[in-house]
């Protein structure tokens, strides 16, 4: 078990490493890159393997990382029952969106995510929807006690607010991953929120609701119950990813999108994660919290 938690803190860390060096390379290296070039054929190379591979890796790792967390938190079964519905129900949502346009809008991938499914859609892009909406939804299980009073409203409402808080990471992530200076996908129909059709923002929560609502149905005989502490892992992954999203939108100057995400998104999970925190934890973790968590904030 030891060289389990190494393993996930190492790839976390990688996770988030990974994000950091994309978000500086698009925001300060591709604007200058003329400046990388001139280095050579080091610096040639070094900036098509970033672009080539960066953004794999930085997804690769976070499902690694997630995949060992749920692994040893919650057992391979639990583990399994919400990652493969996560897959296979967003990557048939998103190759149904690129071949007809719904549920989200008429778009398709660029380069740079990896392998394409069916010439459509990235491998990476349902390995995002996995790690991003578990984390998601554990956060909004904790936070409303689902495991302590495990009642069919409290369980709705964890994959409604599950699938809230996973949308709203995407208010950050689709002008940013759409329109700047090295997009990842592309609108065929620009839509009104800042280029992005409002249909998207309907697909991703009831693409997210549904294999959410399916892993709850999976679940319903089993606690799912997480220590105070174990909390963590999500939070970081929720909080990095949407710092990441942030990060590119705001250097485009998109605000508004960001400060939607903020309010709809981070706000209520850390909230969330500070209820669940406070109703689990002896009164001395509580007044420990601030040194446990480092709060960083960073798929169509």
């Amino acid at each position: 078990m030891k060289q389990l938690v190494i393993a996930e803190r190492v790839c976390l860390t990688g996770h988030i490493l990974a994000k950091a060096f994309g978000l500086a390379g698009i925001l300060l290296v591709i604007p200058h890159a003329e400046k990388i070039l001139n280095l050579g054929e080091v610096g040639q190379t070094a900036m098509q393997v970033s672009m080539a591979n960066g953004g794999v890796v930085d997804i690769v790792l976070g499902t690694i990382a997630v995949s060992i967390f749920a692994f040893r938190t919650l057992g391979w079964q639990t583990w399994l029952s919400f990652m493969v519905p996560s897959v296979l129900i967003s990557v048939s949502s998103e190759l149904l969106g690129t071949g007809t346009g719904f549920p989200f809008g008429d778009y398709h991938y660029l380069n740079g995510l990896g392998y394409k499914i069916a010439e459509l859609v990235p491998f990476t892009i349902p390995l995002s929807w996995f790690y991003v909406g578990l984390s998601a939804y554990l956060i909004a299980r904790a936070g409303l006690g689902v495991a302590k009073n495990p009642t069919l409203l409290r369980q709705v409402g964890a994959v409604v607010l599950g699938a809230v808080l996973f949308t709203s990471w995407d208010f950050a992530l689709e002008p940013a991953m759409s329109q700047t200076s090295l997009p990842f996908w592309f609108w065929d129909k620009a839509g009104a929120f800042y280029g992005t059709p409002y249909q998207n923002y309907a697909g991703w929560f009831g693409t997210a609701s549904v294999f959410m609502g399916v892993a709850a149905l999976l679940w319903r005989n089993n606690p799912v119950k997480l220590e105070p502490k174990q909390l963590n892992v999500p939070m970081i992954v929720y909080l990095s990813n949407f710092g990441f999203a942030a990060g590119l939108s705001l250097g485009a100057g998109f605000i508004v999108p960001v400060s939607l995400g903020l309010i709809t998104g981070v706000i209520p999970a850390v909230l969330l994660w500070w209820k669940a925190f406070t109703q689990g934890a002896t009164p001395q973790a509580v007044t420990e919290v601030a040194t446990v968590v480092p709060v960083e904030a960073g798929a169509k």
